[in-house]
């Protein structure tokens, strides 16, 4: 999920990318760092202990203060964007168009909100008769009437950076939670009269994920979108709701898809290839002009023009030479 986040920033100039851990530090970081693309410019941070959202951004924007060539690198007027690790639906046009908002319109802030039919346990957009935010409420310290609200805060911010860090030294932890929430740092600013602005995202963008369920949700609908693109880019699927292609995977021109092929990892389809039916493929190489049907393989290599299946297990390490054709339950071991 956080990979997924980190792309959403791939339409902007990022300087660097701050992540903060706590926890599993030790397992986010290893897996972070390694499939981070370049271009983020990946730091961690540890907060070691957790206490809110407020006080995870000042450990963030500390480590971003304290790197080697940051003060030349960034202006006291640079966009800070804060964003939560749970949000894998994020589209990078959406975090571009927030950017674009908030440095045209130089607000202080600008929030990402959404229009939800069922907010319940989002923080609630509390706004003046003239439209200007005035405060988001977490729905715990919300009365009946701001919980009746249905424009919620989605987690995603853009910040003045030398104004937020004035702003987070003035928030407190009293609250229901007795933590130091982000959102109160937007209060402050506007009691500073300072401009808080907002932009609008789709609500199928910024859905949180905190339970097997919701998990569940967003990898249907992050498949829908992947499948769809490969469909548009040529790809030919006998039934896209029986297809699961991870975003890792590469596909060439005019390959088949058949039903039940799971494509997972660092998988490499070829050009004129047919996968499938019920074909499982983690991390394998296929060769162009290949079929590969009701087989499972792992860490594999396939040649050109060959013929896998059906009922094959090819297990980490095997190589199927070009031309070549292997029968049931070809094991590797040849």
């Amino acid at each position: 999920m956080v990979i997924h986040v980190i792309h959403a920033l791939k339409d902007l100039q990022v300087n660097k990318t701050v992540i903060v851990v706590g926890h599993a530090a030790k397992q986010v970081t290893e897996v972070v760092a390694q499939q981070s693309p370049p271009w983020a410019h990946t730091v961690f941070v540890e907060q070691k202990v957790q206490r809110g959202t407020g006080d995870a951004t000042i450990v963030g924007l500390q480590a971003i203060d304290s790197e080697v060539g940051a003060a030349s690198e960034m202006s006291d007027t640079s966009t800070v964007i804060v964003m939560p690790g749970d949000t894998p639906l994020l589209k990078a046009s959406t975090i571009l168009a927030l950017v674009n908002e908030h440095q045209n319109s130089k607000n202080s802030a600008t929030v990402l909100t959404a229009f939800v039919e069922e907010p319940t346990g989002y923080g609630r957009i509390v706004r003046a008769k003239d439209d200007r935010i005035l405060k988001i409420v977490e729905e715990r310290d919300a009365s009946p009437e701001i919980r009746s609200i249905s424009e919620i805060n989605t987690g995603i911010y853009a910040f003045r950076r030398d104004l937020l860090g004035p702003a987070l030294r003035r928030i407190s932890n009293k609250n229901s939670q007795s933590e130091y929430y982000l959102t109160d740092a937007l209060e402050v600013l506007a009691g500073m009269g300072h401009q808080v602005g907002s932009h609008t995202a789709p609500s199928n963008e910024v859905s949180g994920v905190n339970d097997r369920w919701q998990l569940a949700l967003a990898e249907r609908e992050l498949r829908s979108r992947t499948n769809q693109a490969w469909l548009m880019s040529g790809v030919t699927m006998f039934d896209p709701r029986q297809t699961f292609i991870d975003v890792t995977v590469t596909i060439g021109k005019d390959v088949t898809l058949l039903p039940g092929t799971i494509l997972q990892g660092d998988t490499k389809i070829g050009d004129n290839c047919e996968i499938g039916p019920n074909t499982r493929l983690i991390h394998t190489t296929v060769g162009a002009g290949s079929r590969v049907e009701n087989t499972v393989a792992q860490e594999s290599i396939i040649g050109k023009k060959a013929k896998v299946g059906p009922f094959a297990n090819l297990t980490p390490g095997t190589k199927v030479a070009d031309g070549a054709i292997t029968g049931s339950f070809y094991d590797g071991s040849r």
